[in-house]
């Protein structure tokens, strides 16, 4: 007998063995009589199935060969070809998400997880929840994701599976706009990662950086800053390719939202340097769709080698199965790269479809669309039109929950507004993007001296 199995039957609940015992007797027609043979008592028999007694690992053997079945199956519920089964399939679910095919994939994992057998295999399970709750991110269906791993977090042991389970439920949170949510995930992950001592695991990094981001959305870019500064030291130590690509892209976003462009190009380039040595085939161009809006906001920008970056990205994209928002990002950012090339019917067109793909699963990238919609508009002189496209960014935007990213482009709408003479929906605008960075306004009151009593 195999060594899991003998601790296993060492271990297993007497009842479910007595159940399983039971069933396969019947399944064969024999009496608990032909199944004791010259071995046991019946009545022995009897106290097993009832689970009265444990037999010992040898009698166990002696009983599956009677029954015409494996010991796995007694003990575990599957025999080991279903288990086998079981993890091919999970492996072809695999295989579709990392190929683009987030449907098929869903389909496979929900086969896998309504096949009774997968209760008698809890580490098959689970990784099989895992991967259903990753589909469901990948495709832009954060509300399923998070209900996912809120469950798989309250459940599952505290280990490094469970750790990139809250990774990808603090990214959920934030992608959704629940900012305190992902920092909380994110805080309880990191006093696990330092209790067990793990910060320098890939894993850990991933955590971290995930964080900082949250942070950065909620307005506290200082401190996401040197989240990815600390980060980038730990993974120079530990010479891990991934965490160093994560830790300088990460700090270059940030340095590009501090207007700091010409900071961040290099920091992204060395991050695409570093991953590209690397087979990670969904993150590569992500990076140079990155790397290509940056390119954009760089003075002076550099429009051609953006489009040919992002262009080619967008095409890997495709091939790697890129989720909804990733590929808005990219479109949106072609279609500012034809803009500024002078190709204006192109960008017009590239802008709308994007606006129209993004509204549902990224309304801030439909609502940026619709802004460049707008100054295309202006550009040609259409400035009712303009006006149109940006109350229609205005109407997203006032959907959304109050972060950096809705600030910055309330911000930017609110200088748009202004341009097409429309002053009263700039003010608003301005308004909107100070509340989104969590300003108020004061309460106004009577200030009367104080006196002591």
């Amino acid at each position: 007998m195999r060594d899991d199995l003998l601790e296993l039957s060492r271990t297993i609940d007497l009842t479910a063995l007595g159940d399983r015992v039971r069933s396969a007797r019947l399944r064969a027609g024999l009496t608990q009589a032909e199944v004791a043979g010259d071995t046991v008592s019946v009545g022995y028999v009897s106290r097993i199935e009832s689970g009265q007694r444990r037999p010992d690992p040898q009698l166990l053997e002696t009983i599956a060969e009677a029954l015409g079945v494996s010991v796995d199956e007694l003990l575990v519920g599957v025999s080991p070809d279903r288990v086998t089964e079981l993890r091919v399939e999970l492996d072809h679910a695999q295989l579709a998400l990392a190929t683009g095919s987030g449907d098929q994939a869903l389909e496979i994992v929900d086969r896998i997880l309504a096949d009774p057998a997968i209760q008698s295999i809890p580490d098959l399970e689970r990784e099989a929840s895992y991967l259903r709750a990753r589909v469901l991110q990948l495709s832009g269906d954060l509300s399923g994701a998070i209900i996912a791993l809120e469950d798989l977090a309250e459940t599952t042991p505290h280990d490094l599976s469970w750790l990139a389970g809250l990774t990808a439920l603090c990214h959920c949170y934030r992608e959704s706009g629940e900012l305190g949510r992902a920092i909380e995930v994110g805080t309880q992950a990191t006093r696990f990662i330092e209790d067990h001592g793990l910060t320098g695991l890939d894993e850990a990094v991933r955590l971290t950086l995930s964080l900082a981001a949250a942070y950065v959305e909620q307005g506290d870019v200082d401190y996401a800053s040197r989240m990815c500064r600390r980060v980038i030291e730990r993974a120079e130590e530990a010479s891990s390719p991934v965490a160093k690509a994560s830790a300088y892209w990460n700090l270059s976003i940030i340095e590009a939202m501090r207007g700091n462009t010409q900071l961040a190009l290099p920091m992204t380039r060395r991050a695409l340097a570093v991953l590209e040595a690397t087979d990670d085939a969904r993150n590569i161009p992500r990076l140079r769709t990155e790397l290509g809006i940056q390119q954009l906001l760089v003075d002076p920008p550099e429009p051609a080698e953006a489009l040919e970056l992002l262009t080619s990205a967008a095409l890997e994209m495709e091939v790697a199965g890129a989720g909804p928002g990733d590929l808005a990002d990219n479109h949106l950012a072609q279609a500012r790269a034809r803009f500024l090339l002078g190709d204006v019917a192109a960008a017009r067109a590239q802008a709308a479809a994007t606006a129209e793909a993004a509204r549902t699963s990224t309304p801030i990238v439909a609502a940026d669309a619709y802004a460049l919609l707008g100054q295309i508009a202006v550009n040609d002189g259409e400035q009712m039109v303009a006006r149109d496209h940006f109350q229609e960014a205005v109407l997203l935007l006032t959907g959304l929950g109050a972060d950096r990213s809705a600030a910055q482009l309330w911000f930017e709408l609110a200088g748009l507004l202004e341009g097409v003479g429309d002053a009263t929906a700039a003010l608003d605008a301005y308004r909107r993007a100070a509340a989104a960075t969590g300003l108020v306004a004061p309460t106004t009151r009577r200030l009367e001296p104080q006196t002591a009593s």
